[in-house]
């Protein structure tokens, strides 16, 4: 399971225990603010307004939460920076840092083959000086004619959301059904935009403001102000603005006063562009009405979506508001243009940051070092944070505080004209009751930001901003978690209805539907049905043995328990360390391993017992250093108390200081003797993981010989500024032994600069451990959104090329990149009759909500106990194995999803993936270094 999941990721120490079942891979879990990357979810009561009563968003007070909350792919995984310039929601001047180019990866960073086989070491920083931040290759061809040389659908004209279709079908046809698979009947969260107008065009104008107003609010108040000249049916976005007629001038300037204050604004209205029926800014256009009714229905915009702050919920204990709304777009796909719908949850502290602050201060001031400790705990609380500000429901990551600055201090503004913040803040927001001593908090432009040109830091104040999303204190307490999770989780039932009710309300208010008129637009209340496939279950076997599950519930643990593993490696140079405290805990604990591990095969010697005096983060590492040599298989560490700085250092010393496979372990998890047989027999399984040991395998029929599965995904630590690229790669045909690899990268950056390096090493192991290199590569490239696709293929799968063109003296092998995407809005229901339940595990979506131009599908791999289960979609931008079908791409990745081994049953995504994950996560969250390459050849990160 990831470590997301497990509770490992909020900071604080974990047990590396195995994943327990109630909490699987890919299970439901909550959206909490912007810093979340889980699934809002909601529902509504049915209850609808009379259309006499003012309009307001659908009640879903009690609705739940799944949906992968979509951030903008291009802003938060880009490396972010910013200039001396600080200014608040006023920018500098572009930045003219120099970019940094290079010529080629195979010029520059290469190694020739008969060196990287021969076991020549490499160095990843050599080789980022070499070129590997190259620019982006720039090939002859487009993006249409590379996507159809490599595999994907073809491009084609798919335009159906403007024109009227009086018998227009809601349900869509597969193309075809693969082997190995039944047709079956879903719904999706999808609804079809239709346009009641057969010849429309429409007139998009570009408008300016002088002097500049940052209030979107203000801006589109001013704009209203001339409906005469403009008309009733408009969409303005604070720069676009779209009407349905031409205006007389190419160029019109008319003007507004400044409500505040009585500035008066020049506007500046000029035609840019006509829009056609068949252009895709018809698209921007729909989100821009649908945007409309989502205020006229009483939602009010926080970061990107629309919430109800009348069906506010406050979870007094915690001090935590939580605020349904819904997450809605709509998007053009196979089927058409069509609205996504679903349910979304807002968790908003009710505490402001400065006074947060002021009850840290009165904690720490009259504590030795005070002033220190209590800037260390600020920085450390604070920093990385997603917050909201109130007065523009935006939000913002915080990179640092400047406690040297007060709202009292001035910056420039665009026109040179020099303001205090306070003053700024009055002026812009009406916001007049300020501390003039708070400190303040800066936050660096996203990529967004700085393609218009806005490159200058973002100053807040902490009085107006508001921490979104779970805190420490809610992640590591399990029942104030769960208190939360029963306001956001929701069920498949409730889920459609509340998405049907919400569609229901845009028909029945009479200003939504004269708006909707206007534009000549409907959307229908049924939802889309698709004609899906159902693959067949997958042949898991342990050693002899055929392990069967439920397809509905795939969990094979039962079985797998009293069974021998398929390979069992046994215990017999391990050392056990533990505080005295918890001696008569650890004595249970080790008889019950050497009960729990014969019947699977494992056998466990008697241990190397250290009792340490304290639990001391210096007492483990000495007691590690005192009785860890070359020989030892395996160290397990005992911790009383979850603390963070304690496992990083035992980890680090395993990890980089002495490669030894290490284990950590809560007392609390093995102190209950009731429950200590289960939770001993997953300790002992996933010590065989990491000792190189094998679980079970999946049966790979039909697959190509020759093939090595690579996983690859990037973890950001934003507190440390640091992010790492975790590589895994498969070594045997089953894809049960890997080859891992981390290689560390730029702060906030996605693209790999050194994945020719780390792909290189995953082929000569492979060459070392098979005798020959393997004749087909699929890489499965876990993190990247849409907006990053082409420079994937530009950056990364470039350098791959290059490299197996080095290594392989004659013909390079084939090779397919598949990109793995979890933060999506897609949602698929099973109906039975009235009744919505999850799809079974296995359902494909290859039609309807994918995209023409691409090869791409869902899967939906796991289940789940609460709420409604999220899919995985699945994009393959490269591909020269041409025995390769889509079918083929969907069993394998299906397959694959049966073999994480820290759960024994079907995951999200592929389990080189959620490796890889685990591995990134590792470096970057508590190692912060790379590991020692004599533990490359194990799962030492589970």
């Amino acid at each position: 399971m990831s470590g997301r999941a497990r509770g490992r990721s909020r900071g604080r120490a974990r047990n590396d225990e195995p994943d327990e079942p109630a909490r699987r891979p890919g299970d439901s879990q909550p959206t909490f603010g912007e810093n979340q990357l889980t699934t809002p979810r909601g529902r509504g009561r049915g209850a609808y307004r009379n259309e006499s009563q003012p309009a307001r968003m659908p009640n879903v007070e009690h609705a739940a939460s799944q949906l992968q909350q979509m951030r903008i792919d291009n802003t938060s995984n880009q490396t972010r920076r910013g200039n001396d310039d600080v200014k608040p929601h006023m920018f500098s001047s572009d930045d003219n840092r120099p970019i940094e180019q290079g010529d080629g990866f195979r010029e520059t960073g290469a190694r020739p083959k008969e060196w990287l086989m021969a076991g020549g070491r490499t160095n990843p920083e050599i080789y980022q000086q070499q070129g590997t931040r190259a620019k982006f290759f720039q090939g002859n061809k487009g993006a249409e004619s590379r996507y159809q040389e490599q595999g994907n659908r073809p491009r084609e004209s798919n335009y159906q959301g403007n024109i009227q279709q009086e018998n227009r079908q809601t349900s869509v046809v597969r193309k075809a059904v693969g082997l190995g698979s039944t047709n079956i009947h879903i719904i999706a969260n999808a609804f079809p935009v239709e346009c009641t107008l057969t010849e429309w065009i429409l007139y998009q104008y570009h408008v300016d403001f002088n002097p500049q107003v940052d209030s979107k609010k203000v801006r589109c108040a001013m704009i209203a102000d001339h409906k005469d000249l403009l008309g009733e049916t408009r969409a303005f976005d604070g720069m676009k603005l779209i009407i349905p007629r031409r205006l007389p001038q190419e160029v019109t300037e008319v003007y507004s006063e400044m409500r505040s204050d009585g500035t008066r604004i020049r506007i500046t209205i000029s035609m840019t562009n006509e829009i056609p029926p068949v252009s895709a800014e018809s698209i921007h256009i729909f989100n821009i009405i649908l945007k409309r009714a989502q205020r006229m229905l009483g939602g009010e915009q926080i970061g990107k979506n629309y919430y109800n702050q009348n069906l506010r919920k406050t979870n007094t204990a915690y001090r935590m508001d939580i605020i349904p709304g819904f997450l809605a777009a709509i998007q053009k796909f196979e089927a058409g243009n069509l609205l996504l719908i679903d349910v979304a949850h807002k968790l908003l502290q009710t505490d402001s940051i400065l006074t947060q602050m002021t009850n840290l201060y009165h904690l720490y001031k009259d504590q030795h070092d005070g002033d220190n400790k209590f800037w260390d705990r600020c920085r450390k609380q604070f920093i990385g944070t997603i917050v909201l500000t109130r007065y523009n429901n935006k939000t913002y990551l915080i990179d640092d505080i400047d406690s040297d600055k007060t709202p009292l201090d001035t910056f420039e503004l665009r026109n040179g004209e020099k303001i205090s913040y306070a003053d700024y803040y009055r002026k812009q927001y009406n916001i007049t009751d300020l501390d003039e001593t708070q400190p303040m908090l800066i936050s660096r432009p996203k990529e967004k930001d700085k393609r218009v040109g806005r490159t200058g830091l973002i100053i807040l104040l902490p009085q107006l901003c508001y921490v979104t999303g779970m805190t420490n204190e809610i992640q590591n307490d399990r029942s104030a978690k769960t208190s939360i999770q029963t306001l956001t989780r929701v069920a498949p039932q409730q889920r459609v209805v509340s998405l049907t009710e919400f569609v229901q309300q845009i028909q029945t208010n009479k200003d939504v539907q004269k708006m909707m008129n206007d534009w000549h637009l409907r959307i229908p209340t049924q939802a889309l049905e698709i004609q899906a496939k159902l693959l067949d279950p997958e042949i898991i076997k342990q050693k002899d043995v055929q392990l069967r599950y439920d397809q509905t519930k795939p969990d094979w643990s039962k079985d797998m328990r009293s069974n021998l593993l398929t390979t069992a490696v046994s215990l017999k140079n391990w050392v056990i360390i533990f505080s005295r405290k918890n001696r008569g805990t650890v004595v249970d604990f080790i008889e019950a391993l050497k009960r729990v591990g014969p019947p699977m095969g494992i056998n466990f010697t008697q241990p190397i017992v250290v009792e340490l005096p304290d639990d001391r983060n210096l007492s483990y590492i000495t007691g590690l250093r005192q009785t860890v040599e070359s020989t030892t298989q395996l160290v397990l560490c005992v911790l009383p108390s979850s603390k963070e700085d304690c496992y990083n250092a035992i980890k680090k010393f395993c990890c980089v200081d002495h490669p030894v496979p290490s284990q950590v372990v809560l007392s609390r998890t093995i102190i209950k003797k009731q429950n200590l047989q289960s939770v001993s027999t997953n300790i002992a399984i996933q010590l065989n993981c990491k000792l190189g040991g094998e679980l079970w395998v999946a049966s790979m029929p039909g697959m190509t010989t020759g093939l090595m599965i690579v996983g690859i995904d990037v973890f950001h630590d934003k507190k440390n500024n640091k992010s790492y690229a975790g590589v895994v790669c498969s070594l045997n045909k089953e894809c049960t032994r890997y080859f891992s690899t981390v290689t560390p990268q730029l702060s906030g950056q996605e693209l790999i600069d050194g994945i020719y390096v780390k792909f290189a090493e995953g082929l000569k192991k492979y060459h070392q451990v098979n005798g020959h290199l393997p004749g087909n590569i699929v890489v499965y490239r876990d993190g990247v959104g849409d907006g990053q696709l082409d420079m994937v293929m530009e950056h990364e799968v470039k350098q791959m090329q290059g490299c197996t063109v080095d290594l392989y003296p004659d013909v390079p092998p084939k090779m397919a990149v598949v990109i793995v995407k979890k933060r999506i809005s897609q949602r698929f229901f099973s109906k039975n009759h009235l009744n919505y339940s999850n799809p079974t595990p296995g359902t494909v979506v290859d039609s309807a909500l994918t995209k023409s131009e691409w090869m791409d599908f869902f899967l939906v791999s796991q289940s789940v106990r609460q709420g409604t289960v999220s899919p995985t979609h699945y994009n393959v931008i490269y591909n020269t194995i041409t025995s390769f079908t889509a079918d083929r791409f969907q069993r394998l990745t299906y397959k694959l999803c049966h073999l994480y081994y820290n759960w024994p049953g079907t995951i999200r995504v592929p389990a080189p993936c959620q490796y890889a994950h685990k591995l990134a996560y590792l470096v970057g969250q508590n190692i912060r270094k790379i590991p020692h390459p004599a533990l490359s050849d194990r799962l030492y990160f589970l």
